[in-house]
């Protein structure tokens, strides 16, 4: 089986497809970096969107979510835009826990696992 490397970069890859599941890396939001937990789950979820589309999919076929928050404070933001865009009668397996990320300027990480 071949496997497809989307955005390869020389740490990893921004989605990686193996058969017909598509694995993404955890995003971060990178333009409103320091901004709002609101602001920066919308771009990831916009990046997840993009990364999906250029594996041959879409956001009904995730099949497991794992997010990652700074403060779990900010969980009920968070879920107001992913309740906004998650696909009805699609929701996905998901976990979410509070984590110290990579920089603090972000305060939002989210990795997912596809369908095609």
């Amino acid at each position: 089986m071949t496997i497809q490397r989307i955005k390869p970069g020389p740490r990893m890859s921004g989605a990686v497809v193996h058969g017909n599941t598509v694995y993404l890396a955890g995003q971060v939001a990178n333009q409103t970096a320091g901004q709002s937990v609101t602001e920066q789950t919308k771009e990831i979820l916009a990046i997840i969107d993009g990364l999906l589309s250029e594996a041959g999919t879409d956001k009904s076929k995730i099949l497991m979510a794992n997010i990652w928050l700074t403060d779990m404070g900010t969980f009920q933001e968070m879920n107001a835009v992913w309740d906004a865009w998650v696909s009805p009668g699609n929701t996905p397996a998901r976990a979410t826990v509070e984590a110290k990320l990579a920089a603090p300027a972000f305060k939002v990480e989210i990795a997912v696992i596809a369908a095609k």
